[in-house]
Parts: structure tokens; C-alpha cells; sequence
């Protein structure tokens, strides 16, 4: 009996973070970048209001959340789009623009979801070598070819944490050609506090042909809820809402989205948090002899070839005692762990962990 064949597509599937490990919720998830405090009280009032209107469709423009990121940013409510999850941008990108036999460049340890909707439509994807984990404008520059049609970055880099500086995001845009689209992901951007940094959306919320991702998985603590925006060109916006499933963002992210991202209050205190923590991972790594650098996101990348340890080995013992991170094999950094800053007693707990297992 012949059945229905589906297509075969040229890409890996997306392996979250571990939230258990050998069937065991871990108690302490350093693994998937989420907030250290979690969502604003006030988004969590909102996420409960919901009850009274469940047997209501969700409103399929999302108008309300984009009027007010509008007056937020002083933006173009016609350029903004909202997805389930900034992720869902990246996937309406890949399908309005790519096609067999384009060329996609993204940085050598970039996230892994921009390749994997690249390769299922159809494009090649093409990897443009690092400096010292640090994205290279120049090798990006150096990659391109009559193919390419689309450069994704994220800015501060996942998994590396490094950042690009504006003076070279906006040499990277020039130099590329105008119909090639550049995707900056600005999933961590509030995080860094360097003079020489800007946002996508702050350098390009004018351009013609860059489109800026946001989200509300990270600083403002709503990853469950999958919710993230995006904001460009009204032509290329225009482009990406023709195929946009209807109702693609339920009613109770829409709610928490709105109030989170009104309360700048909680939002300085998970910064001054992850700022202050952050220092602490780094000085720790660094009296440990563990090499790392200096994240400028909520996640630090730490290696252990100089202490001559095993990665695999210390993110079993980490698991095994109920605290998961991440393992960095599949972006093919070979022997590190990637390392979320979480509250301060996970924080504690981890770094205690971390000495007792290295002997210290």
C-alpha cells in the first residue's frame, strides 16, 4: 500500500535545553538563558485575567501589544509584527524569502534555529569563522556571493556572549549588498551595559532592508508563553503577515506581554541582578582557572582545557546533583559549558557545586 511521503528536508532538529535529566525534574535550570526573577508581578496579573475570556479568539493583529511597543520605542505600528515566540519571525523570514539554492551566512557559533529554518527552505548555509568567539564583520563580508540573501546575527551572540560593536554593525549593513536582508536578533540586548554597543532597533529602525527580532522569553521571564516581535521595512513586515498562521499568539501572552513590558522597574532589577552576578561568575571562573570571558547577555560560555577537565564529565556530575546547563557540542565548541545566571541561591548552589566537583 503506497502511503503519503513527506518531503525530506536537509536540516537537524532543535534540541531544547533539558528541563530533567534520567527522568528527574532538576531542581536548578541553568540551561535555557531564562530570567533569573522571572516575569514582572504585573505580568503575572495579567497571565491571570485571562480566565474571562478564554472562549474568545485571540486578537489575530495583536494590536493592543502593538500599540504599545509603538509608543514604548516610538515605532511604526504598521513595520511590527508579533510571533509566537521571535522564533516563529525567524521561520516567516526563511519562508517569504528564501528559496533552493540561496545562500544563507550566519556567524560560526551562532544559534541554532536560524540554520535549521534556513536548510528547510531549501538554502545553503554558509558559516563565517569567529575571532576568539567574537562575530567577524570582515569574514561575513568575505562570504558573500552572488547567492546570499539573507545574514543572521543575534547581538549579543548565542552561545558565545560576545558583542559586536555598533561602529561594525553599521560597517556590516553597508558593506553588504542593499538586496541582501540582514536579521539582527536583539534577544539579549538589554542586558549589556558597553558604551560602544547600540541595538538593532536603535541603528535600524529606519532601514530599508534590516529587520530587528525582539523577544519576551529572556529579560521579561515569559518563555512559556512563546511570545517575541519583530520590526522592519512596512514591505518586507507586509511580506512576513501574508503568511503568518491567523491567532498565531494566544490571549494570555498577549495580556502578560502588555503589562511586562511596561514595568521598567522590574526590569532594572533583573539587570542590576544579572550584571552583578555575572561579575561574581567571572571572577569565580577566573580563581578556578576556567576560561571564559566577559558575557554580555544572562549566560556566560566557561571551557576546561586548561584545568584539563572533561565538559561531559562535569555536566553529568552538575546534572546528577540537580543542576543542568548546557552542553556546547551541538554548536561544535568543543569541551565548554554554557552557563545561565539564575537567582542568587541557584547561583550560590552551582558555584559550590562546580568547586567541590574541579577539588577546589
Amino acid at each position: 500500500m503506497n502511503l503519503p511521503e513527506p518531503k525530506k528536508f536537509n536540516a537537524q532538529k532543535y534540541e531544547a535545553g533539558l528541563s530533567r535529566f534520567k527522568k528527574k525534574l532538576s531542581s536548578i535550570k541553568l540551561s535555557a538563558n531564562e530570567s533569573a526573577l522571572g516575569p514582572s508581578p504585573k505580568a503575572i496579573k495579567g497571565y491571570n485575567s485571562i480566565s474571562k475570556i478564554l472562549k474568545k479568539y485571540p486578537d489575530p493583529r495583536s494590536s493592543s501589544l502593538i500599540k504599545i511597543l509603538s509608543k514604548k520605542f516610538s515605532l511604526d505600528s504598521k513595520r511590527i509584527i508579533i510571533g509566537s515566540g521571535s522564533d516563529q519571525i525567524f521561520e516567516l523570514i526563511c519562508r517569504a524569502f528564501l528559496k533552493k539554492g540561496d545562500e544563507v551566512i550566519l556567524p560560526q557559533h551562532s544559534f541554532i534555529i536560524y540554520r535549521i529554518y534556513s536548510k528547510i527552505c531549501g538554502a545553503k548555509v554558509i558559516f563565517a569563522k569567529e575571532n576568539n568567539f567574537k562575530i567577524s564583520i570582515k569574514n561575513i563580508i568575505s562570504k558573500v556571493t552572488k547567492k546570499t540573501k539573507i545574514v543572521f546575527l543575534a547581538n549579543p551572540n548565542n552561545p558565545t556572549g560576545t558583542m559586536i560593536a555598533r561602529k561594525e554593525l553599521l560597517q556590516l549593513r553597508k558593506k553588504l549588498r542593499n538586496n541582501i536582508l540582514l536579521v539582527v536578533d536583539d534577544a539579549y540586548h538589554e542586558y549589556v551595559k558597553d558604551k560602544q554597543f547600540s541595538s538593532g532597533l536603535s541603528l535600524f529602525y529606519n532601514s530599508k532592508n534590516v529587520i530587528v527580532t525582539r523577544t519576551f522569553s529572556k529579560i521579561y521571564g515569559l518563555a512559556g508563553l512563546r511570545i517575541g516581535w519583530g520590526y522592519g521595512p512596512k514591505k518586507l513586515i507586509d511580506a512576513l503577515e501574508l503568511i503568518k498562521p491567523p491567532f498565531n499568539v494566544n490571549s494570555a501572552a498577549l495580556l502578560a506581554a502588555s503589562e511586562a513590558i511596561r514595568d521598567n522597574k522590574w526590569l532594572k532589577k533583573e539587570i542590576l541582578h544579572v550584571n552583578k552576578w555575572s561579575n561574581i561568575f567571572f571572577k569565580t571562573f577566573k580563581e578556578l582557572n576556567i576560561e571564559t570571558n566577559r558575557g554580555k547577555a544572562n549566560f556566560m560560555l566557561i571551557n576546561f582545557n586548561k584545568i584539563k577537565k572533561n565538559s561531559k564529565k562535569i555536566f553529568l556530575k552538575l546534572a546528577k546533583s540537580g543542576i543542568l546547563v548546557r552542553e556546547m557540542k551541538v554548536y561544535n565548541i568543543p569541551n565548554s559549558l554554557r552557563v545561565t545566571i539564575g537567582n542568587s541561591l541557584e547561583n550560590k548552589k552551582f558555584i559550590l557545586k562546580l568547586k567541590k566537583i574541579i577539588n577546589v
